[in-house]
C-alpha cells in the first residue's frame, strides 16, 4: 500500500485546481486555507488535519464541478470519511464525516448563521437537507466529535480568500503523519 501521507500529498498536487463549486478559490486553495485558520487559532493537530482534510472527497470522486448547480449532492463528506478512516484516528475522519451535517446545525441553532453562507453553500445547504430538526440536532450533539466538527465548519466558511498566501500541503507532512492509526 502506498504511504498515505504521500498519497494525499500527490492527491491535492494533482486534484487541487480544481474549482471549488463556484467559489473564487480551488479546491486545495480551500483546503490549506482550512488548515491555515485552523493553525491561527491554536486547535489541536488532529483538528488542523481534518480541517485540511474535509473536502477530500471532492479529490477522490468523478463528477463535474457544477454537480450542485445539476442538482446532484456529490456526498463528499462520506466518501471522504470512507477513504480517511482507513489512515486516520477517528480525531480526524469523525470531523470531516460530521462537517455537512455541522452547516445543517448550525442554520439551525444560530439566527445569523444562515445568512454568513456564500451562495454555493445555500445551494449544497438544499441538497442536504437543509437546517436540521430539533430532533436532528439533538442526535448530533450526542457525538462525542459534534463540537469538533462544528470548529472545522467555522474554518471551512472563512477558508475562500482569494490569493491568500498559505504554506504548501507539503507543510502538513508532519500533522498527518502524527493523526496515522
Amino acid at each position: 500500500m502506498k504511504d498515505p501521507v504521500l498519497k494525499i500529498i500527490q492527491l491535492f498536487n494533482e486534484q487541487g485546481d480544481s474549482e471549488y463549486g463556484g467559489e473564487p478559490v480551488t479546491q486545495g486553495e480551500h483546503a490549506l486555507q482550512s488548515a491555515h485558520l485552523a493553525m491561527a487559532e491554536g486547535a489541536p493537530s488532529s483538528l488542523v488535519v481534518a480541517s485540511l482534510l474535509h473536502d477530500v472527497g471532492h479529490l477522490l470522486h468523478a463528477l463535474p464541478d457544477d454537480a450542485p448547480d445539476q442538482g446532484i449532492d456529490d456526498l463528499h463528506e462520506e466518501l471522504g470519511y470512507r477513504f480517511l478512516q482507513k489512515y486516520f484516528v477517528p480525531a480526524v475522519s469523525e470531523p470531516v464525516h460530521l462537517h455537512v451535517a455541522a452547516k445543517r446545525y448550525l442554520c439551525a441553532v444560530e439566527e445569523d448563521y444562515f445568512a454568513l453562507l456564500s451562495e454555493p453553500s445555500v445551494i449544497s445547504l438544499e441538497l442536504q437537507g437543509g437546517p436540521m430538526s430539533p430532533i436532528e440536532c439533538k442526535a448530533f450533539e450526542s457525538n462525542p466529535f459534534y463540537q469538533d466538527a462544528v470548529r472545522l465548519r467555522r474554518f471551512d466558511d472563512l477558508a475562500k480568500i482569494p490569493n491568500l498566501q498559505v504554506e504548501p500541503v507539503e507543510f502538513y507532512a508532519e500533522l498527518l503523519r502524527e493523526n496515522l492509526k
